[in-house]
């Protein structure tokens, strides 16, 4: 959410920022600025009658003390009629607070200078790539198809319990599950990232502080008799874990990971892109969580950005890094860099992380803070990473690594399989 000090005082920048998602925000803007023009002139003159009304029981009390009983009553008149006028001054400070809240709510944040204007992913700007593309052999299969013949994921199977997009994994195809994950972690945790275990369910307070509530409500599957969401991303309750605390700048960068099945409605997505793996309704995923301070914040980026990459060269996946533009960026993204991997069988690229720093547009609904080195408190500043999304990078290695043989496991892999190939 971005801070309406930030909205008093930079309105333009805002209105131009906000122009390279495509988004007019010029009348919003102008309101939020008339509300709190508003919502401070009334707080102003409730600090008046209130300090108004501390010096009337001073005087009052001494008229008593003194003997004057009929004028302190005269005054006791006033400081009535003061609490009446607050009282009043108060219900209608409420109402334009929440008008406020409300409207702030819709604009999403500001995109950082470095992030070309646009409309969708075809304004998206490469800013690398690294890798091979291999040359498949004949008769070379997309993952759905070797999934069946290796017997590796029973797409039909979990149709069956659950519906489409809700795979079941089976033998080989398990264990290079649970070797991604164990793999993933241990490489975060060897990066300085404390590893966490967090909940799959998280309460409407959570998914608000992390931006996914009201923003992505219908995307997210909901209980609402317990008044609970089953989470998208572990980002959403590892990042929860500091809301309301005010942080120790000597801790930063404080870097979290874990991992989650993640739950996404997906609803509207059909189609070739949505094949096998492409896109699911439940998926693993292994995340990482950055909080810091302003000034370091982007370092941090980058830092994260090159971790994931060398998570890619390990896996021995070619690899591209796109710099997402304003109209692709996700709502709470300041500037957001894309990775993703070339499937060699579907010929596409398939995204597989996203790393993005949020600046203190997460941290300002939470209100997570820290103290700088004058004592003052500031809001942090939040990040995150996929470090990695299982379904995409699972797709990729069974296209780009198999052979007439079978299906060759990168060696950074085999020592968490038990197995070089599968046959």
């Amino acid at each position: 959410m971005l801070q309406i000090q930030r909205i008093r005082q930079q309105p333009e920048a805002i209105i131009e920022g906000l122009k390279k998602r495509g988004i007019d925000a010029t009348q919003t803007v102008n309101d939020l600025i008339d509300l709190d023009a508003q919502r401070r002139g009334i707080r102003h003159q409730m600090e008046e009658k209130q300090a108004r009304s501390n010096a009337l029981a001073k005087e009052i009390g001494q008229l008593f003390k003194s003997g004057k009983g009929a004028e302190a009553n005269e005054l006791k008149a006033e400081t009535g009629a003061l609490k009446q006028d607050i009282k009043a001054l108060n219900e209608e400070l409420q109402g334009l607070e929440e008008k406020e809240h409300d409207l702030i709510l819709t604009l999403p944040n500001v995109p950082h200078e470095s992030v070309p204007a646009g409309k969708d992913e075809n304004d998206n700007e490469e800013v690398s790539r690294k890798g091979e593309i291999p040359t498949l052999h004949e008769g070379a299969k997309p993952h759905w198809d070797l999934a069946s013949e290796y017997n590796l994921i029973d797409f039909e199977l979990g149709v069956k319990i659950s519906g489409a997009g809700f795979p079941v994994y089976v033998n080989h195809g398990a264990r290079l599950q649970r070797a991604m994950i164990n793999f993933f972690l241990d490489e975060n945790r060897a990066a300085g990232y404390t590893e966490y275990q967090p909940p799959h369910f998280v309460n409407a307070a959570s998914g608000y502080g992390t931006g996914q509530l009201p923003d992505k409500e219908g995307q997210m599957y909901e209980m609402p008799l317990d008044g609970l969401y089953a989470i998208p991303t572990a980002e959403v309750p590892i990042t929860n874990i500091f809301r309301d605390e005010i942080v120790k700048a000597a801790e930063f960068p404080i870097k979290s990971t874990g991992y989650t099945p993640c739950f996404r409605r997906e609803a509207g997505s059909y189609g070739k892109d949505v094949r096998g793996l492409n896109r699911l309704h439940q998926f693993d995923k292994v995340e990482i969580v950055s909080i810091t301070d302003p000034e370091s914040s982007y370092a941090l980026l980058d830092e994260m950005v090159a971790h994931v990459a060398g998570l890619l060269d390990k896996l021995e996946l070619p690899y591209r890094i796109l710099r997402l533009c304003g109209g692709d960026a996700g709502f709470t993204s300041a500037l957001t860099y894309d990775f993703e991997v070339y499937s060699a069988a579907q010929e596409r690229w398939l995204e597989v992380s996203s790393v993005s720093n949020f600046e203190t547009f997460q941290a300002n609904r939470l209100k997570l803070r820290y103290k700088d080195e004058n004592g003052k408190t500031q809001l942090c500043h939040t990040l995150n990473g996929s470090a990695m999304a299982l379904p995409r990078v699972l797709a990729a290695l069974l296209e780009n690594h198999q052979t007439p043989e079978g299906i060759k496991i990168p060696e950074a892999l085999v020592s968490y399989t038990g197995f070089d190939i599968i046959k």
